[in-house]
């Protein structure tokens, strides 16, 4: 196909023109912002973010502000330090109670077998306020779509520790505005319908009245680390569900950039998703990394190259505790801002740069887990 016809193309199609997935991230949002300063730059600007988890906070900052500089003074701003600093440990959150949760998850290898207690089963509680913009005014045309992934709970707490006997107890809920929904109107949950787990209902469920705030809220509510959260008359754990939409941003995007990400931890994360959604985080992320992506960004080293900056986990023995913990001063917190977004922003923009040559950048810390399917 000519470019003359691709563009032509591209007219007819009523997708969004560019979409970068912001997958998971956990507590370092500021690489997201350098990866989208990076796609601006490069000429690439995308017109929908699909967000998932901690890229949600990251996503609703980048829509609700007006430039990079911006975005980034705001994630460096004392409010989000605060929101940082609250974090607390939650009533279950001791070293002896995380361990035996983690060999009992071992031992049992059993896919969801039976409802968890996504109530009362966490580490951590959420700070009551996420601090994110004010939203931009309805005019704003240079304002990118923002779509959210959470997951709604098909069940109440007097069903925790029943068998599921096959039983759906999720769905995959997509938070958007009009023309999101309508794009994936119709369109099925992959983790659902494609055999990844029985966990999870077939159905996509599509909800344009969730305010933003409230599904970045929803989103970044991880099993184990926090409780599920209720809104809009629902209960819902977080993005996680569906960590990798690659499906459905094909769906609602004609272009999409999106990450190489490092494998799950075998001992901890692989054992916990089992669980909870029934399905082997690390096979569905070796079938996402061989899908075929316009631009694919590698963060695979992410843990290493910014370990020791943002958010971290802790033991107090003294208050028998697991705990979150936050740079230890703002100062700090602003300079591991700025390692985040510059992390993002080379990564980002050795990508856009090595797939204008129609190539793509050779994951750095590939291992037999993550390393793609064919």
């Amino acid at each position: 196909m000519t470019d003359a016809a691709r563009d032509q193309a591209d007219q007819s199609d009523q997708r969004y023109q560019r979409c970068m997935v912001l997958a998971g991230g956990g507590f370092r949002f500021g690489y997201y912002l350098g990866m989208h300063a990076a796609a601006i730059d490069a000429g690439k600007e995308p017109d929908l973010l699909l967000a998932t988890c901690g890229g949600s906070v990251a996503g609703a900052i980048i829509r609700n502000l007006p430039d990079s500089a911006a975005r980034k003074a705001w994630l460096a701003s004392p409010q989000m330090y605060e929101f940082f600093s609250g974090l607390r440990s939650g009533p279950r959150a001791t070293p002896l109670r995380a361990v035996v949760s983690i060999a009992l998850r071992r031992l049992n290898g059993a896919r969801a077998a039976r409802i968890p207690d996504l109530f009362n089963d966490y580490l951590f509680e959420i700070p009551p306020v996420l601090p994110l913009p004010p939203e931009p005014a309805p005019a704003s045309a240079s304002a990118p779509a923002l779509a959210i992934l959470g997951g709604k709970l098909l069940f109440g707490p007097d069903e925790v520790g029943q068998l599921r006997h096959g039983r759906a107890i999720y769905r995959v809920t997509l938070f958007g505005d009009a023309r999101i929904a309508a794009l994936a109107a119709g369109q099925p949950s992959a983790i659902g319908r494609d055999g990844w787990t029985n966990a999870v209902a077939h159905e996509l469920e599509i909800d344009t009245a969730m305010s933003v705030a409230d599904a970045a809220r929803i989103s970044i509510a991880d099993m184990v680390y926090f409780r599920c959260q209720s809104a809009a008359g629902a209960d819902y754990t977080g993005g996680v569900i569906d960590l990798f939409p690659i499906e459905l941003a094909q769906c609602l995007a004609q272009h999409i950039s999106i990450e190489m990400k490092q494998s799950y931890e075998q001992f901890t994360a692989i054992p916990a998703l089992r669980s909870v959604f029934g399905f082997d985080a690390n096979q569905r992320l070796r079938h996402v990394h061989g899908q075929s992506v316009d631009v694919w960004i590698d963060t695979s080293d992410v843990s290493e190259a910014l370990r020791g900056t943002g958010v971290r986990k802790r033991i107090a023995w003294r208050s028998n505790q697991v705990k979150l913990v936050a740079p230890a001063s703002y100062e700090q917190y602003v300079a591991d801002v700025e390692a985040q977004w510059l992390y993002g922003y080379r990564r980002a923009q050795e990508a856009y740069e090595l797939a204008a040559q129609g190539r793509r950048v050779a994951m750095r810390n590939e291992d037999k887990h993550n390393k793609a399917s064919t």
